[in-house]
């Protein structure tokens, strides 16, 4: 009997009622009664270990099972401590269980995938839920389905691997969408926005069949759908239906701390470093507990790096190094942490300081620095450095005989006007493609603009192996052949005349060309004008005239206004005052005092007027209101004082207008 006066049987009975029941909390009180009477018991204890589990007590689960290590067994009780360790986030842990155990059950199977899923092992996870589809028949199979649906996913997007056909029908919105999240890792983004339109109709469909399910319950369910749709939009730059949509989300406050933080995410990214105050409540979303056990490794980082980004847009310079300094250290072979700190030192204009950290990252990482040279070359060319930007653009071999790369060098070698240097760069990438790709699509017009820029800047014998491989693969190219002709003319003329017998004959290159019709077509410079139609008597005119030159009539010159036939012109009227001969210069001395003594427009006899000694010493008076103005001898105010320069005079105050229609 146990403590209470019930037996252990009648206890075991309970414990079957409350578990099929699902009420584990009384059926692990039942349990705890038996194991008081057999500490010991397998069953009970693996009994108890459900009921916590199912409680959701993983630790407690997890202690229990490692006290009774003796008496549980690996193999007895696997599953459950597996289970226990992966729901605590012990991903490593769960999957040394899980291979430790002998007996590989489907149950552990399945777990086994998840785990693989959460370390991102993406092949191997894929290959066992391929072997549970084939292996197993029951009603898990489309969750089974499902899972393997978002391994392919996960395999496009992240490790960019071409997805194989799994033959899985799209008959569930998770399953179309899993499919829609594989086209995006594809780059097919309008495929992969139908197939997003098709989840939300089937997921619509599916829980409106539910009477049970709101229509908030469906926008919940309906979230990750409308993000990844934001996410397609943002991606194809319509970034204003992208910010509306992530918005709706957030404002839903679904229970999904990773979409919650993904979604933030975007919208920062979006806002970049505008809008900063969103940005500022955005990112709080990011900082939620769980996130990092939600998100994949490439999603945690991206979000720490637009951390790190936003901290510089808002000034927060010690924030932005504290952290691109913990990334690196995290990442020390990721080149955008040193990206972010090098745009920080240059924001404090401390090009110096940023140059060496890109110098040293360059030198301690060879195979990661191609963006940090090029970073180094764009800082060289902000500072006027031209040459020492092309030696770094040179020393990357990944784009050294890039086209994009070539035309690059060959303009700022051009700009410098170092020819030399110019068509050094195009013969190496001649020659590398000689080596590579001979005779390809690129080869041949890399030869074809090298020997364009030898003609150009008239190198025309350093042009001359050009246009002759030119030559060689086409020859009907007439324009290289002439080419090719010209440059042989300075070198070996006898060489020239006889390339020039591959000349077509003039014959073969004449076109039926209506000269009229293009003389006088619309876009013509110059029109000839048609002769005037002769008729009936001037037909005789004009064939007697025919050898007489028209005599043009010569035009009148004008004369000046003031012109008098019977004076005898000056003969020196063409020759500057100062060069003729009866020239005498300016007198000096005589009427010096009238230099500025006189008013603007008055005459030197208006002197006597403006002398006050000479005038009446009446005091002056204002004219009253309503009396005659004053008479005509009085002067204007424009007379009474010289007019004084631009820098010095003063405008009068204007008067400010008064509103309404009141009076004055």
């Amino acid at each position: 009997m146990a403590s209470g006066g019930v037996s252990v049987p009648a206890l075991w009975t309970e414990v079957n009622r409350y578990g099929q029941n699902g009420d584990y909390t009384r059926a692990l009180k039942s349990v705890n009664k038996i194991l008081q009477e057999c500490k010991d018991d397998v069953t009970a204890l693996h009994c108890k270990i459900v009921c916590l589990i199912q409680n959701g007590s993983f630790k407690e689960a997890l202690n229990v099972i490692n006290t009774h290590t003796k008496v549980l067994s690996s193999d007895v009780i696997a599953f459950e401590k597996a289970y226990c360790e992966y729901r605590l986030n012990r991903v490593e842990n769960a999957l040394k269980t899980i291979e430790s155990a002998t007996q590989k059950t489907d149950k552990l199977k399945e777990l086994y995938g998840q785990v693989l899923y959460r370390l991102e092992r993406y092949s191997e996870c894929q290959a066992v839920y391929r072997d549970l589809i084939r292996n197993s028949q029951d009603e898990y199979e489309e969750e089974r389905k499902t899972n393997l649906s978002a391994v392919a996913a996960a395999l496009s997007t992240w490790e960019k691997a071409v997805p194989e056909d799994l033959g899985l029908s799209e008959i569930t919105y998770e399953l179309c969408y899993n499919s829609a999240c594989t086209l995006i890792g594809q780059g097919r983004l309008p495929e992969a926005m139908k197939k997003l339109r098709k989840a939300e109709e089937l997921c619509r469909v599916s829980l409106s069949e539910d009477s049970d399910v709101t229509e908030e319950d469906i926008d919940l369910e309906l979230a990750v759908i409308h993000s990844q749709m934001a996410y397609i939009m943002q991606l194809e730059g319509r970034t204003e239906d992208a910010l509306q949509l992530y918005n709706q989300v957030i404002k839903l406050k679904p229970s999904d701390v990773g979409l919650l933080a993904v979604t933030a995410n975007n919208i920062i990214t979006i806002n970049k470093d505008q809008n900063v105050f969103d940005s500022k409540k955005k990112v709080k979303l990011t900082n939620a507990e769980g996130v990092e056990h939600k998100l994949a490794k490439t999603q945690l980082q991206a979000i720490e790096f637009n951390k790190a980004l936003l901290a510089m847009y808002t000034n927060q310079a010690d924030q932005c190094r504290k952290l691109a300094s913990s990334l690196q250290s995290q990442n020390p072979g990721h080149p955008r942490p040193v990206l972010i700190q090098v745009a920080q030192l240059c924001r404090e204009k401390q090009h110096s300081k940023a140059m060496e950290l890109l110098q040293q990252f360059s030198e301690k990482h060879p195979k990661s620095a191609s963006g940090i040279k090029l970073t180094m070359a764009q800082l060289y060319l902000t500072q006027g450095h031209v040459t020492k930007a092309c030696d770094i653009l040179r020393s990357i071999e990944d784009f050294r005989y890039k086209p994009g790369m070539i035309s690059a060098l060959v303009t700022m070698y051009s700009h410098e006007e170092d020819i030399d240097s110019a068509i050094d760069v195009l013969s190496q990438a001649i020659q590398h493609y000689q080596r590579e790709q001979p005779g390809s699509s690129a080869h041949l017009s890399l030869v074809r603009e090298a020997a364009n820029f030898k003609l150009k800047y008239g190198r025309k014998k350093e042009a001359i192996s050009d246009l002759e491989q030119l030559w060689k693969q086409n020859k009907k190219d007439i324009h290289n052949l002439a080419q090719l002709i010209s440059a042989y003319s300075l070198v070996d003329q006898e060489k020239a005349k006889s390339l020039s017998k591959h000349l077509p004959s003039p014959d073969t290159m004449s076109f039926k060309v209506d000269v009229d019709e293009l003389e006088n077509s619309h876009g013509a410079t110059y029109v000839r004008k048609k002769p005037a139609k002769v008729t009936g008597e001037n037909v005789a005119k004009e064939e007697g005239q025919e050898g007489v030159k028209k005599k043009r009539k010569k035009k009148k010159g004008k004369l000046p206004k003031n012109y008098d036939p019977k004076v005898t012109p000056d003969p020196e009227r063409w020759l500057p005052m100062r060069e003729r001969s009866y020239y005498r210069g300016r007198k000096k001395g005589k009427k010096k005092e009238q230099v500025g003594k006189g008013t603007q427009g008055t005459t030197s006899g208006a002197t006597a007027e403006l002398d006050a000694s000479k005038m009446a010493s009446s005091p002056p008076t204002s004219p009253r209101p309503g009396t005659a103005a004053p008479s005509s001898t009085a002067v204007p105010p424009r007379q009474q004082k010289p007019a004084a320069s631009g820098a010095t005079r003063k405008k009068a105050p204007q008067k400010k207008k008064k509103g309404g229609k009141g009076g004055w």
